[in-house]
C-alpha cells in the first residue's frame, strides 16, 4: 500500500493550471496513470484522471464516502485550520452526507426542485418563460448605449446575472440580498482568505430565509424543501438552500460562459450543433471540453482498494477530476457507458448517487441563454484571445472572471412570452407582488458595468 504523505507531489494549481490544465493533466497521466498523487494547497490527494477510475469511485457510494469523518488527518486536526479549501468542504449539507442521511436529505431537494424541472408541470414551463424573459432583459440592457454594434461583458453583464435572477427568484430571496450572496458563493469556492467570513455571511442570509419562509410559506424552493421534510431543522434547510445557490448561481454561470465560448472558438463542434438547432447538444459538448467543476470534492475509501497503479490507503482524500477524465484516451473506448460517443456521457454533473438533482434545472438556464444571445446578436467576437482570458483559478471551479467580446445586434426582438401569471402561480415569488419584477437590484449592479471594455 502506497503512503500518500510520503510521495513526492507536485502543486496541482499553478499559475498557468487554466490554461495549461490539459498538458498538466496529460503529464500527470503520462507519469502515474490514472490515478496522481497531487499537492492540493499545501495537502497531498489523490486525483483522479482516468474515466473508467472515475465512474468507479463516483457511482460506489458504499466503498467510496463523502463525508469528512472518514478523513483521518482532518478528524486528528493536522489540517492547518486556515488551510484555504476548508470552507467549501465544512459544509453540513447534501453532498457531504452518506447512506441513510443522503438519501433522506436527496428525497426531499428532489421533491422542492421538482416543480421547477419537470416539464410536464406548470411550474417549469413558467420557468422557462421567466428565464426567456430574464435573457432578454439583460441583452436589451448591456446593448442599451451600443445602438446596432458595441462590447460588452458578458460574464459580469449577462452570464452571472441571468442565473442570479432566476435563483434569487427559486429561492424567495429580497432582491437587495442577491448579488450579495453570489459574491459570497464565489468568495467561498474560490478558496480565497475571505472565503470563511463569506461562509458566515451566506449562512446568516440562509437562516434569515428559512425563518422567513417558515413564518410565511410561499410557492418557491425552500418553502416546499419545508413541506416535503418538517422534521428538517433550520440549519438543515439552510445548507440545502446553500447547495442551491452554488449548484444555480457559481455553477451555471460558469457553464454559461464556458459554453459561450466554446461556441465562439471550440473544436468540438458546439459552434455546429447551435447552428443545427441542437442547443443542448451545444451545452453537452461544452461540459465535455470545460465542466464547470473541474475538479469534485474529496472522496474517502472505507478500506484500502486499488484504483489505478496504487493501492489507496482507508481515509485518504481522492479527488475524481471531469476536465481529466474527459481527456482520457480511453474515454471513447469505455465499456461502462454504453453510447460513450454521446456528449451526453460527460461528468459535468458528477455520476451515480450524488449526481446533481437539480441539473435539468440548470441546463435550462444555460441552454435558454445560450440560445437568445445568440438569436438576439447576429455576429459575437472575442476581443482577447482565447488564451488570454481571465480564468479564475479555484481548486473546484472552472469559470471566467471576465468574457469581452464585440457583438452585433440582429433584428430578432426579444421574445414574446405568455404575460406574468398571478403572484400565487409564478415560480418562486408567492410574496411579491407581480407588478414588482425580480430585477432592480440586478439593473443597479449592472449599471456599475456599463463601462464598456477596451
Amino acid at each position: 500500500m502506497t503512503r500518500l504523505e510520503m510521495l513526492p507531489v507536485q502543486p496541482l494549481l499553478t499559475r498557468d493550471y487554466e490554461i495549461r490544465r490539459t498538458r498538466i493533466h496529460e503529464e500527470l497521466r503520462n507519469r502515474y496513470g490514472p490515478v496522481a498523487p497531487v499537492d492540493l494547497l499545501g495537502t497531498p490527494v489523490w486525483l483522479v484522471l482516468g474515466f473508467e477510475e472515475s465512474l468507479t469511485v463516483l457511482r460506489d457510494d458504499g466503498q467510496w464516502k463523502k463525508s469528512m469523518s472518514y478523513w483521518p488527518s482532518y478528524m486528528e486536526g493536522r489540517i492547518p485550520a486556515d488551510w484555504p479549501l476548508l470552507p467549501a468542504l465544512e459544509c453540513d449539507m447534501m453532498v457531504f452526507f452518506d447512506d441513510t442521511r443522503h438519501r433522506k436529505a436527496r428525497a426531499a431537494f428532489e421533491s422542492a426542485v421538482k416543480p421547477f424541472q419537470d416539464l410536464s408541470l406548470p411550474h417549469a414551463r413558467q420557468l422557462r418563460n421567466m428565464i426567456t424573459k430574464y435573457a432578454d432583459e439583460l441583452i436589451t440592457l448591456l446593448s442599451a448605449d451600443g445602438g446596432r454594434s458595441g462590447t460588452a461583458d458578458l460574464c459580469g453583464q449577462y452570464t452571472r446575472p441571468l442565473p442570479l435572477m432566476v435563483t434569487t427568484r427559486l429561492l424567495g430571496f429580497s432582491d437587495s440580498l442577491g448579488d450579495q450572496v453570489t459574491m459570497d458563493v464565489w468568495r467561498v469556492l474560490d478558496a480565497g482568505p475571505d472565503a470563511p467570513a463569506s461562509l458566515e455571511r451566506l449562512m446568516a442570509a440562509l437562516h434569515g430565509l428559512v425563518l422567513a419562509k417558515q413564518a410565511s410559506p410561499g410557492d418557491d424552493i425552500p418553502s416546499y424543501m419545508l413541506a416535503s421534510d418538517p422534521s428538517a431543522s433550520t440549519e438543515e434547510l439552510a445548507w440545502a438552500l446553500y447547495l442551491v445557490l452554488c449548484t444555480s448561481t457559481d455553477m451555471v454561470g460558469a457553464l454559461l460562459s464556458n459554453t459561450i465560448v466554446e461556441i465562439l472558438v471550440g473544436s468540438t463542434g458546439a459552434r455546429a450543433s447551435l447552428s443545427a438547432g441542437m442547443v443542448g447538444e451545444a451545452v453537452n459538448r461544452a461540459a465535455l471540453a470545460n465542466p464547470p467543476l473541474h475538479n469534485f470534492t474529496f472522496r474517502f475509501p472505507v478500506a484500502p482498494t486499488r484504483l489505478g497503479r496504487f493501492v489507496i490507503a482507508a481515509g485518504d482524500p481522492v479527488m475524481v477530476s471531469p476536465a481529466a477524465a474527459h481527456a482520457d484516451p480511453l474515454f471513447g473506448q469505455a465499456e461502462t457507458a454504453e453510447a460513450i460517443v454521446s456528449s451526453r456521457a460527460h461528468l459535468a454533473w458528477g455520476a451515480g448517487p450524488h449526481q446533481c438533482p437539480s441539473r435539468d434545472l440548470a441546463s435550462s438556464i444555460v441552454a435558454i441563454g445560450v440560445q437568445r444571445l445568440f438569436k438576439r446578436f447576429t455576429d459575437v467576437q472575442l476581443m482577447l484571445p482565447s488564451d488570454q482570458l481571465p480564468w479564475r483559478i479555484s481548486p473546484l471551479v472552472s469559470g471566467l472572471r471576465s468574457l469581452p467580446v464585440r457583438y452585433i445586434l440582429s433584428d430578432v426582438p426579444p421574445q414574446n412570452v405568455p404575460s406574468a401569471p398571478k403572484a400565487s402561480e409564478t415560480p418562486g415569488a408567492a410574496s411579491r407582488p407581480p407588478s414588482e419584477p425580480a430585477r432592480s437590484a440586478f439593473r443597479r449592479m449592472l449599471a456599475s458595468l456599463r463601462r464598456r471594455p477596451d
